[in-house]
């Protein structure tokens, strides 16, 4: 009898934890199938990449690499199933791809307005040809010889604004938009600096959110969102069933989950990386505008037509609202004239894009963040890349997407791809002390 208890009571546990893991799991789905969908729709109908070659790097991770994918051409949608779930992205020609949130595709459709298709030269001039061959040793070694480890798609190397180095993978060209993932938290700085400098925004003064007014979030500023020191609470881990991975495969309205967090901190004062702090952002700049056509023309004819970034996707969540914190896609040269604008104290040639003392700013290190971050940029303050100059800042992306800025050296590097292998991590110190190697010293007559 008593063993006839035992094995009853290990039972009823054992059948608690099944179900209790079922339990979790299903709250993983969105997570596990949204990843999926959103990634493959975008490489398929954003970056034009098959998807044979997209699942077994992009997607061969977790329980990610467990979804089937059906890539629709005609609804230009993927739906990706595991286990009981699904879910389903759908793309939008000029916006990009959105993952289906609360709506159906073709309630999703309904006031979609055409976008204009864009063209405009590009202004990047080849750099000296003894140059660019020292810079193909790098470039081989990248490569052919995974010397840097990881996976590279695209790698643009500006030098005094001129390009000394230029590759890409099999089935990626110069004409391939590539995701920015993080560095897109970049460029909505550029936004923001645009538009401080139109006077539609106040960077110091603290925001108008009307869910913010009854609590201490009403002190939060811009420059408390830029620095990564507003307070909210949130949980980056990219592992788990976290606030990113939350926001990013199952809310309609980013920006809302990320501002409905409560304040755990008073602002200003404690530094916490948060791809919610961005949303927030963009989603305050977009309310600045009477609609969303008016404010993604803003952002087409102030920011990126001065780079010459022609039909950029900057992908909307479900609210109609750029994801700035992660789903940008345009060219490996568009990110690389990008950089050299920050370089060039915000001027495109002669025109003045970012206010004046803008690069600065952003260069500056957030109070509390060790020197390691400024405003929507990382910082080498700290050394993260030990034998690259100090002065080097950086947007940097999941996955090893990065634009580095070296104004010392003169020089802007871009590094776009699946960059990390399982087990092991991109060595961009040495990457980029190997293309300053190759640079000539200042004695040196090239």
């Amino acid at each position: 009898m008593k063993q006839k208890k035992i094995l009853a009571a290990a039972g009823c546990m054992m059948a608690v934890a099944v179900i209790g893991g079922c339990i979790y799991l299903n709250t993983l789905m969105p997570i596990i199938t949204g990843y999926a969908a959103k990634n493959l729709a975008s490489a398929v109908f954003v970056s034009g990449r098959a998807q044979e070659d997209v699942e077994p790097l992009d997607l061969n991770f977790s329980f990610i690499k467990f979804n089937k994918n059906k890539v629709d051409f005609e609804k230009k949608t993927v739906t990706s199933r595991f286990l009981w779930y699904k879910s389903t992205a759908a793309y939008r020609e000029g916006y990009g791809v959105t993952l289906l949130r609360g709506k159906g595709r073709k309630e999703f459709l309904k006031g979609t307005y055409p976008l204009p298709a864009d063209s405009y030269p590009d202004y990047l001039e080849d750099g000296d040809g003894e140059l660019r061959e020292r810079l193909l040793a790098v470039s081989d070694a990248l490569f052919d010889y995974h010397m840097y480890n990881g996976h590279p798609f695209a790698f643009v190397v500006l030098h005094e604004g001129k390009v000394i180095a230029e590759r890409y993978d099999k089935g990626i060209d110069a004409s391939t938009q590539l995701l920015s993932w993080s560095m897109g938290k970049s460029f909505t700085n550029a936004l923001v600096g645009i538009m401080a400098g139109d006077g539609l925004v106040d960077i110091n003064a603290p925001l108008d959110i009307p869910e913010w007014q009854n609590d201490g979030r009403r002190a939060i500023t811009l420059n408390d969102l830029l620095q990564m020191q507003s307070g909210l609470e949130w949980n980056e881990n990219y592992g788990n069933r976290s606030d990113v991975n939350l926001m990013l495969h199952s809310e309609a309205d980013m920006g809302f989950y990320a501002l409905s967090k409560p304040l755990q901190y008073e602002p200003g004062t404690h530094w916490y990386y948060s791809s919610g702090s961005t949303n927030i952002v963009m989603r305050y700049l977009r309310g600045k505008f009477d609609s969303d056509k008016a404010f993604l023309n803003y952002m087409r004819e102030r920011l990126f037509a001065p780079l010459a970034i022609a039909n950029p996707h900057f992908e909307p969540d479900m609210s109609g609202t750029p994801v700035g914190s992660s789903y940008l896609y345009v060219t490996a040269r568009d990110y690389a004239r990008f950089g050299q604008m920050f370089l060039d104290h915000g001027c495109v040639g002669e025109r003045r894009i970012l206010p004046e003392g803008w690069v600065e700013y952003t260069a500056t290190p957030a109070s509390a963040s060790e020197g390691r971050y400024g405003a929507f940029f990382w910082l080498n303050r700290c050394k993260v890349c030990p034998d690259v100059p100090e002065d080097m800042f950086s947007c940097n992306g999941h996955d090893g997407q990065q634009i580095y800025i070296i104004p010392s050296k003169d020089l802007v590097v871009v590094i776009l791809g699946y960059s990390p292998k399982p087990d092991r991590v991109m060595d961009f110190n040495k990457l980029l002390s190997d293309v300053i190697s190759c640079l000539p010293y200042e004695d040196e007559d090239l």
